[in-house]
């Protein structure tokens, strides 16, 4: 039994991977830990990834997967708790998974099962989940975190912020952790929505959205970065796994190169074709790569002449083998927090203990998850480093 019901070793703000995560390791240690989180369910992020199979790690996670103003930063917790840690945590507990591609696990059947998995370490490490409850205001002192909540005080000797960013809104996400951070004198690193889908400007849109629903194989670059996945048309632009993880390297004003063949010699073909189908239409090759309503949509915009082959010239050879293998679309912006799946930028981590996760600022104050600038691709990094964060202040609260 607490002999203070409203005195805690930790108090963890969110009860998401993050929380849940240093939840239990920091009850495994024996502490008194409560988590706190406005929402009326535990892992809401969770129950809605991976279509509701929840991607819950990536086999190839590692530093390289994550942006971040520091690069180095992530190295330590990773390396501490890696997604073999997490998986043989899901094989305790008998969830069935399988792999995706590139190396993405999802749960065979539901995310509840990993959500359930947590709360049921949580209980037997000890922690508290306690959900529908505000923070109202958060003060230091007497060596003491004094937290005013909608259902009275706490009073915690460590403090874990794990709120999360603003992306997905609709799921209750808020600034509250950037807010805190700011309150103990931290820097924050600009945050905007990534993985997230493009929107187009109102004349590529109108040429496009007819084609919403059709996904391609492409190569998605910008002077920083590829990926080489499927890209979906929608009706506001451009969205799949190849457009979501460029849009994490994207800025406002920049063009995106797409090659929509990338396992095509476009020029190659089109020059064979030309010597051994002379009578062949254009059109007539071009549709053979594509689903027709992409190639006909293509050879509309660029206004590729459908004529037979032998009467096209080489110049106009050189000009669609060149816009095929690098058809450049420049974005008017994204779909923003509505629909992004993580908030880049967040907490200044060199503020932050690489070892512990702890504030350099405020001792006994801690970050893990999205609120840190910290930011992993698509396909189960951000939920390994969500594991990886927690475990590590886990062990230190």
């Amino acid at each position: 039994m607490n002999p203070n019901p409203n005195h805690f070793d930790v108090l963890i703000i969110g009860a998401g991977a993050a929380g849940l995560m240093c939840a239990i390791e920091a009850g495994k240690r024996g502490k008194r830990v409560l988590v706190l989180d406005h929402a009326k369910q535990a892992g809401k992020k969770i129950l809605i990834s991976g279509g509701g199979r929840c991607n819950f790690t990536n086999l190839y996670a590692s530093p390289e997967n994550y942006l971040s103003a520091n690069p180095h930063f992530c190295k330590s917790a990773l390396s501490r708790y890696t997604q073999w840690d997490f998986i043989a945590l899901v094989d305790k507990h008998h969830i069935p998974w399988h792999e995706k591609t590139l190396g993405q696990l999802f749960c065979d059947d539901s995310a509840k099962d990993v959500v359930n998995m947590l709360l049921t370490e949580c209980s037997s490490a000890g922690a508290v989940v306690q959900l529908r409850t505000n923070i109202l205001s958060i003060a230091f002192r007497n060596e003491l975190f004094h937290v005013e909540t909608s259902q009275g005080e706490i009073k915690a000797q460590k403090l874990v912020v794990a709120a999360g960013g603003l992306s997905m809104p609709k799921l209750c996400a808020t600034p509250l952790g950037f807010q805190l951070a700011e309150q103990f004198g931290h820097s924050i690193k600009p945050v905007r929505a990534g993985l997230v889908p493009f929107t187009l400007h109102d004349e590529d849109k109108s040429q496009f959205a007819e084609l919403s629903g059709l996904s391609v194989d492409v190569i998605a670059e910008n002077k920083r970065t590829g990926f080489k996945e499927a890209m979906l048309f929608t009706h506001r632009g451009l969205s799949g796994p190849s457009m979501l993880q460029i849009s994490s390297y994207w800025f406002p004003g920049e063009a995106i190169d797409i090659n929509l063949l990338p396992e095509v010699d476009v020029l190659a073909e089109l020059s064979q074709a030309k010597r051994e189908r002379p009578k062949q239409s254009l059109h007539t090759l071009i549709q053979q790569w594509f689903p027709k309503r992409l190639a006909q949509t293509l050879c509309t915009r660029h206004a590729w002449p459908n004529k037979n082959l032998a009467d096209c010239s080489q110049a106009l050879l050189n000009e669609i083998g060149s816009t095929l293998s690098k058809w450049q679309i420049k974005p008017n912006g994204t779909e923003g927090y509505r629909t992004a799946e993580v908030t880049l930028g967040g907490v200044n981590v060199d503020e932050v203990s690489s070892k512990t996760m702890e504030s350099k600022l405020q001792p006994g104050l801690y970050f893990i998850g999205e609120v840190l600038d910290v930011t992993g691709w698509l396909g189960g990094y951000n939920f390994q480093w969500a594991w990886s964060s927690g475990w590590v202040a886990g062990q230190s609260v």
